[in-house]
């Protein structure tokens, strides 16, 4: 049945409210489920719209298109690690900039068939272009860094910015002459350009920036699928671009804000360099540091008034949300007040810890944002770290020649007792060594925090030690 043109603006209408109500949902844990629910049913009357649309000719490829990707799309949902969430989403935005890139370059050949071009049509496509090229292939060095393949460290060379800026200022040039002329070679140009200067970005920016890059990455996707609607003359993708756009703008900024960096620093610098020869950290590495067991941490915590758990990406890695949240319910059996310490930067993308323990149904009135649970440190028995690192390396606020100096961090080493859960002795993702671990009131615990956690619990369940 083909939809009248009123038709399919009311039902875009309804999904551009439901996505929403989607982003809505999806500002706190508690309704993030009902926001996953709007998302999934504003596509849903998307799609269907547009399929229902006078604009659709033939069926038979889009069919082909929508089976191959439901299948590998349900296929990776069903597998999916959440240690491997951060790269997934990357791989995601990757799609989304090349999907506009192939989106302009067959506008402009169907277009210039039917002689149809006009200057405003092709710096529209030269818009969806840029865009586009830098997300796919900015997405695709992410993903490379978030997966190991390449380093995490930043890399960069002389004239590097100086390269990038050329390179700009290139791009932009050739849109012009493009949107002036529709010359082939300038549309080439532009995507060549854009293709490198995507690498070019994103290749000096350090691992512990990732989950800004992440979230700025969200808001390219969301401009080139904005440009995209313009090319095409489709409202909701204008209107949905632009929600991504904006939204992933504004929550690169409360990142930036909770690393006390701005944008520039984390495009044009990252974290991963070494602190200066007199550094407090160099002058710390001269000095022991204290181990633990199982037992000692145990003995703690079950006489503990509160106990802070602050969750990373080691827990991501080990999979030990479960485990933690049967040691949670063990202790506040013995009456111990048990609360999750959450850093905004906390692993490898924006609200990564947030979904691990909601996927442990710990409750969310246990889990609370780095504002809200600092003051509570100089008062909590015990700090127990999982995995965590960077965000609670004391070198933020001591140390001045530290890579992360100014950086807010989770004051976990304010509390009677820390333990942390540690592989080894290797530093963070940005490459800069922890403090905490050697201050005496912090003792380590070494081994697959998983394996320790379940320790823990059978030590409880097995009675005092």
């Amino acid at each position: 049945m083909e939809l009248s043109t009123n038709t399919q603006a009311i039902a875009y209408l309804v999904s551009a409210v439901l996505f929403i109500l989607a982003l809505k949902g999806l500002t706190h844990p508690a309704t993030a489920r009902r926001g996953n629910l709007y998302g999934i049913a504003g596509m849903a009357i998307a799609i269907g719209a547009t399929l229902a649309g006078s604009e659709v000719q033939s069926y038979g490829l889009i069919a082909i298109a929508i089976v191959a990707g439901a299948a590998i799309g349900a296929v990776v949902a069903m597998r999916i690690q959440m240690t491997a969430m951060p790269q997934l989403v990357a791989a995601l935005h990757s799609f989304v900039g090349l999907a506009a890139v192939l989106v302009a370059i067959g506008t402009f050949i169907n277009r210039r068939a039917a002689e149809t071009l006009n200057p405003v049509l092709m710096g529209e496509l030269s818009a969806g272009i840029v865009i586009g090229a830098i997300t796919f292939t900015g997405s695709v060095v992410a993903f490379g860094k978030l997966q190991g393949l390449l380093s995490g460290k930043p890399v960069r060379f002389n004239g590097q910015h100086l390269l990038n800026a050329a390179m700009g200022v290139a791009a932009i040039g050739f849109a012009v002459h493009f949107a002036m002329t529709g010359s082939l070679v300038s549309l080439v140009a532009i995507t060549v350009l854009a293709l490198v200067l995507g690498t070019t970005l994103i290749i000096p920016i350090g691992g512990a920036d990732m989950p800004v890059v992440i979230s700025m990455l969200n808001s390219y996707s969301g401009w080139a699928a904005a440009a995209t609607g313009f090319s095409l003359g489709n409202n909701l993708l204008i209107i949905v671009g632009a929600l991504v756009g904006c939204s992933g703008a504004i929550l690169s900024y409360i990142m930036c804000r909770a690393m006390n960096r701005s944008i520039f620093n984390v495009v044009f610098g990252g974290f991963g360099t070494d602190g200066g020869e007199s550094s407090a950290t160099g002058e710390a590495t001269q000095q022991g540091i204290k181990s633990a067991s199982v037992e000692d941490a145990v003995y703690w915590m079950e006489d503990a008034g509160r106990v802070i758990i602050v969750p990373g990406y080691g827990m991501a890695v080990a999979q030990a949300q479960h485990a933690l949240k049967e040691l949670m319910e063990l202790l506040e059996a013995r009456g111990v007040e048990v609360l999750f310490a959450i850093h905004p930067v906390a692993g490898r993308m924006p609200g990564h810890m947030n979904v691990l323990l909601a996927e442990a149904d710990i409750p969310y009135d246990h889990v609370l944002e780095m504002d809200e649970i600092n003051p509570d440190f100089p008062s909590t028995d015990v700090a127990l770290i999982v995995g965590a690192n960077d965000v609670v390396n004391p070198a933020a606020k001591e140390d001045p020649s530290s890579p992360i100096y100014g950086m807010p961090i989770l004051e976990a080493g304010r509390a009677r007792q820390v333990y942390f859960l540690k592989r080894s002795l290797r530093p963070g993702y940005s490459g800069v060594d922890n403090l905490l671990f050697y201050q005496e009131n912090t003792s380590l615990i070494f081994g697959d925090a998983k394996d320790t956690i379940e320790g823990m619990v059978g030590a409880l369940k097995g009675g005092r030690h």
